[in-house]
């Protein structure tokens, strides 16, 4: 598809200096009418308020409507919501209380949409008195009040468990207990040290695949109460290894924001479902780019994700826990907040040079809407920079 330049903006380049970059008219993505062949859930971000008279870097300020607004665009594209989630600055500014309040307002507001919600122990302080028994109750609390709620449950990777665990015989003893308590099969999420240094050596073990099988004989032990498993990684090779060694009728969730077009297509012996940071930010692309995978159009599949995933690669870029910045970045270009500040004050993440280089991939994926909004945002940032 062809598309005309239509404005200039000077950008920062990696040399130090502004050049001048033709912004493209965007490209044009159809809401789906029909169900995806792939479950695709979305991890929705949070917006913050910048009102609010609350330190961000000791309370979370949120503004509830245009959060909730935005898990509205999210599900308008087909997306299930992945919610109060590691995407939502979960353990980097949004603490359990806002997030049970995120996860009540996003199941009583945005009717019709399947909705899956964190449940973790992130409500517990980390020190060395932890007692495996104290993970489990702390476990138990949030999975019972997102029940409460008639929600769905994402099984979170533990902090506190990844601190005090002794051996892959703890992780083991705790999932045990959990996943035996659950009303319905829950998703579990193995989120990688690259997300979050804290959790290194999960599962009771430094090599990811000696994890993997700790975590597999917990999953088939309890299969019966398992949807699937999402792990985040940042490696196909991994993913699909572990893929084809899950019990039949447990899914694979793809978290791999850098390979996700290709795990989500899938190859002879299987393919991914998917819950994922990165289609917040490319919302439109994605849900068009499955509704053809629905229709077995590959080809226009590949056309319109595949530019996608530079852009993706470069927002999940290393320190990776940062993504949150890009993700928030591109939804204010995009018109969906009237600010660029975060939970936490997490707007300052991420340099001025990667912001540009952002704004250029996300017009080479055609995913700027009104490109005159986000040349203008652009400049004000820019300008509150000194450029």
């Amino acid at each position: 598809m062809k598309r005309d330049a239509i404005q200039t903006i000077g950008l920062p380049s990696l040399n130090g200096r502004i050049e001048q970059f033709q912004v493209r008219e965007p490209r044009a993505f159809r809401k789906p009418d029909k169900p995806f062949t792939r479950i695709a859930y979305a991890a929705a971000h949070v917006v913050a308020d910048p009102r609010s008279a609350k330190e961000p870097w000791l309370e979370a300020a949120i503004d509830w409507d245009a959060t909730v607004a935005y898990r509205r665009h999210l599900s308008s594209w087909g997306f299930g919501i992945a919610e109060a989630m590691d995407t939502a600055q979960r353990g980097m500014g949004l603490d359990w209380p806002n997030s049970l309040e995120l996860i009540r307002r996003t199941l009583e507001s945005v009717p019709g949409a399947v909705v899956a919600s964190g449940a973790g122990t992130d409500h517990i302080n980390l020190n060395s008195n932890l007692k495996i028994e104290n993970i489990i109750a702390a476990y138990e609390e949030q999975c019972s009040a997102i029940e409460k709620l008639n929600g769905r449950i994402i099984l979170m990777a533990s902090r506190a468990l990844a601190a005090s665990a002794k051996s892959p015989d703890d992780y083991a003893k705790v999932y045990d207990r959990i996943l035996g308590q659950v009303k319905q099969p829950v998703i579990i999420h193995w989120l990688g040290e690259m997300f979050d240094p804290a959790l290194a050596g999960y599962w009771g073990k430094q090599d990811h695949y000696q994890a993997m099988d700790i975590c597999l004989s917990v999953i088939e032990k309890n299969k019966g109460k398992v949807d699937g498993i999402k792990i985040s990684l940042l490696d196909k090779d991994k993913e699909i290894a572990m893929r084809r060694k899950l019990p039949k009728g447990v899914r694979m969730y793809t978290g791999d924001d850098f390979n996700f077009a290709e795990l989500i297509e899938g190859d002879a012996l299987g393919y991914s479902d998917a819950l994922l940071g990165i289609f917040d930010s490319i919302a439109p692309a994605a849900s068009q780019a499955l509704s053809f995978l629905s229709q077995n159009k590959i080809d226009k599949y590949h056309e319109v994700l595949e530019p996608t995933v530079p852009l993706s690669r470069h927002i999940f870029q290393a320190p990776t826990r940062f993504y949150k910045t890009g993700v928030v970045f591109m939804a204010w270009l995009n018109g969906h907040q009237e600010h660029f500040t975060m939970v936490g004050g997490q707007q300052s993440a991420r340099n001025v040079q990667h912001l540009a280089e952002l704004f250029r991939l996300a017009d080479a994926a055609g995913l700027l809407q009104d490109p005159g909004l986000a040349c203008k945002r652009m400049k004000q940032l820019l300008a509150v920079h000194g450029i």
